[in-house]
């Protein structure tokens, strides 16, 4: 495949936390924008950290709200997040290209946060809406509000008219667009968020609207790697991945990319690019439909602590019609969605994260022991590890190998559940084994 970069037409360009934290960052964003003229959709997030001990201005926003409701002074949680913008405002000085003025929309967005009226999702978005003004001025482009063309229903849900509402706003084919990442609003102009890192959404919203030649998400890491570098320091650079292979690692707790933000471009095949602002010279990684897995059998490995495997045993269960949906009616009436469902003939196990479960755990038993089961536990404290490849459906001795490498490791395996594609395989392992068996696996697969 070529690479991206070197493809004409447009291109929509989002731009993480990092990527716009202070004036200094902004300033790369500009030059990467004028880089490609092509880079016509500009997403931006609100500013993250500008040094390791910063706070976000989203998590400052949040502080503002929850101090309103109550009851008390903003002070100088407020004050804390005017100057953020200010700064970065008169640091990039002689930069903008028309003026830039925010204090009219700061105060709309306090005198909304002291009212007791805002809703979390509005004071959630503020950051991105409002860093979208400078971006905006900084690349002399057109602001769109994002919740004029991204559209939500009334439960919440995103609404595909989006892509239309963009198409028909950002019509202009010698402009450029910045719409702020991460939020949207229904018809009657209420906020609704995407779930936290939702701007990867957004800009893929916009990449379907405007059938764009690629999609870049721009980040402070040069793409994906084999796995999480601070389990394994020698973890390599993903040249290319599949949409379903980086599903998988983002779905185990890869973080690079919102996995949700494949979907829509996915429907048009779009490639992703993900780039790195601090070093835009870096190919990156290419997201694909598909691609030539090669002699690559592994493309990633990931891991997700906090899970709870219920473990069902019931003699002849496979004769028993139904059992299985009795089983999962159980979660489902405590408003709970399992994970995994690995079986046997007689055995069946289901897989609930901590966050789903809460403090049902009990409730739980007791309605599953009402089957009448020969055997009903829990086994708390696991992880999840994928090891996902394109290649590995067709390598002989994939499964033995990731098994004898965890055998070797000391690592007990607690439960194994591979996906019918036959493009991953999942394990269960106790929390204190996972960083081992990250290692394990990769260092099989990888080379160390």
């Amino acid at each position: 495949m070529s690479n991206p970069s070197s493809q004409p037409g447009v291109r929509v360009a989002k731009f993480g936390g990092t990527s716009v934290a202070t004036a200094e960052q902004q300033l790369k964003v500009k030059n990467i924008i004028n880089l490609d003229e092509s880079r016509r959709f500009i997403i931006p997030s609100a500013p993250g950290k500008a040094f390791s001990d910063d706070i976000k201005i989203t998590d400052l926003l949040y502080l503002a709200h929850d101090l309103a409701h109550n009851h008390q002074k903003l002070g100088d949680v407020w004050k804390t997040i005017c100057k953020r913008f200010q700064d970065i405002i008169d640091e990039l000085d002689n930069e903008l290209q028309y003026p830039c003025d925010l204090q009219i929309h700061l105060d709309e967005v306090r005198d909304t946060i002291r009212s007791g009226k805002s809703t979390t999702a509005y004071v959630a978005s503020r950051g991105e809406a409002l860093n979208g003004y400078i971006i905006a001025s900084l690349l002399n482009a057109e602001y769109v509000d994002a919740a004029d063309v991204i559209r939500f229903d009334s439960k919440g849900c995103f609404d595909p008219c989006s892509y239309e509402l963009i198409r028909n706003r950002c019509n202009d084919s010698e402009k450029k667009y910045v719409i702020p990442g991460f939020y949207g609003a229904d018809v009657t102009g209420t906020i609704y968020t995407f779930s936290r890192g939702g701007s990867d959404v957004t800009g893929a919203i916009v990449a379907h609207a405007v059938d764009a030649d690629v999609y870049e998400n721009w980040t402070d890491v040069s793409g994906f790697l084999t796995t999480d570098p601070r389990i394994v320091p020698h973890a390599r650079s993903i040249t290319e991945i599949t949409y379903r292979e980086l599903r998988e690692l983002s779905y185990m707790g890869a973080s690079v990319l919102h996995e949700e933000a494949v979907f829509p471009v996915r429907d048009k095949s779009i490639p992703i690019n993900i780039r790195n602002t601090n070093k835009p010279e870096d190919p990156g990684t290419i997201i694909v439909e598909d691609r030539d897995a090669g002699d690559q059998i592994v493309t990633g490995i990931a891991g997700k602590k906090g899970f709870n495997i219920f473990y069902i045993e019931k003699a002849l269960m496979n004769n028993e019609i139904g059992f299985g949906r009795r089983v999962l009616d159980v979660f489902e009436r405590h408003g709970i969605s399992f994970e995994h469902m690995p079986s046997g003939i007689d055995t069946l196990s289901v897989v609930i994260s901590d966050e789903a479960l809460g403090n049902r755990e009990d409730q739980i038993l007791d309605d599953l022991k009402l089957l009448h089961p020969d055997q009903v536990s829990v086994y708390k404290g696991m992880a999840l590890i994928a090891t996902v490849g394109k290649g590995m459906n067709r390598a002989v001795g994939t499964a033995a190998k990731l098994f004898s490498a965890l055998s070797l490791s000391e690592v007990n395996i607690r439960m194994i559940d591979q996906g019918s594609s036959e493009q991953n395989i999942i394990v269960g392992v106790e929390e204190k084994d996972t960083e081992a068996a990250i290692c394990a696996i990769h260092d099989a697969f990888m080379g160390t």
